[in-house]
């Protein structure tokens, strides 16, 4: 067998892999799915599962790692703006995987998951976060915190906002959610850069 094939075979599985996956959350909840119920709706040996994943967190780390890289090949380095163009691209990304993060965040999901992309969100929120009222010497705003809490606070909150968008039908457009929240989270920053 060629190596295309094998690859055409290895991507045709993970597909099978997601899709089912996705189907299972949908109908019976996260916690409550097994590898077989997973292998079996997707039409692939138990092996073939194991080949790829160590158990179905690892399998749905996976889509989450790969989808957030994505979307940080495309944020890129971003200017400061308002709304920040990191977070209408976040929400853009949210967006192109609805089902995805409508499944893991939602009433089905799963709470590891819910922590998962807290601490992303948290790691992207230290990356990205700004403080307008202390410049720093490259006229950007710094963005220093003692602790872990105001990253930790705007994480949750960007995680409730993207499971209210979703489970509202995506009332907004992206760029309206993500001036929205950023807007919240600017207010967080500029109470939290009075702290001493």
């Amino acid at each position: 067998m060629t190596q295309n094939s094998n690859d055409l075979r290895a991507r045709r599985t993970r597909k099978l892999l997601r899709d089912a996956l996705l189907e299972l959350i949908e109908e019976r909840g996260f916690d409550a799915l097994t590898v077989e119920e997973l292998a079996s709706r997707a039409m692939v040996s138990r092996s073939a599962f194991y080949r790829y994943y160590q158990d179905k967190y690892d399998l749905v780390e996976q889509i989450f790692e790969e989808a957030m890289s994505a979307l940080l090949n495309a944020v890129g380095e971003m200017e400061p703006e308002r709304p920040p163009q990191v977070w209408v691209k976040f929400f853009e990304h949210i967006a192109q995987y609805e089902r995805f993060y409508r499944a893991l965040l939602g009433r089905k999901g799963s709470t590891w998951f819910v922590r998962k992309m807290r601490e992303s969100l948290a790691d992207m929120v230290k990356e990205h976060g700004r403080i307008p009222s202390r410049p720093s010497a490259t006229n950007h705003p710094a963005y220093t915190f003692s602790d872990e809490f105001v990253p930790d606070l705007v994480s949750t909150m960007f995680v409730e906002a993207i499971t209210w968008w979703l489970e509202q039908g995506r009332p907004y457009a992206p760029k309206e959610i993500a001036t929205r929240c950023a807007l919240l989270a600017s207010a967080l920053f500029k109470e939290a850069s009075t702290w001493q």
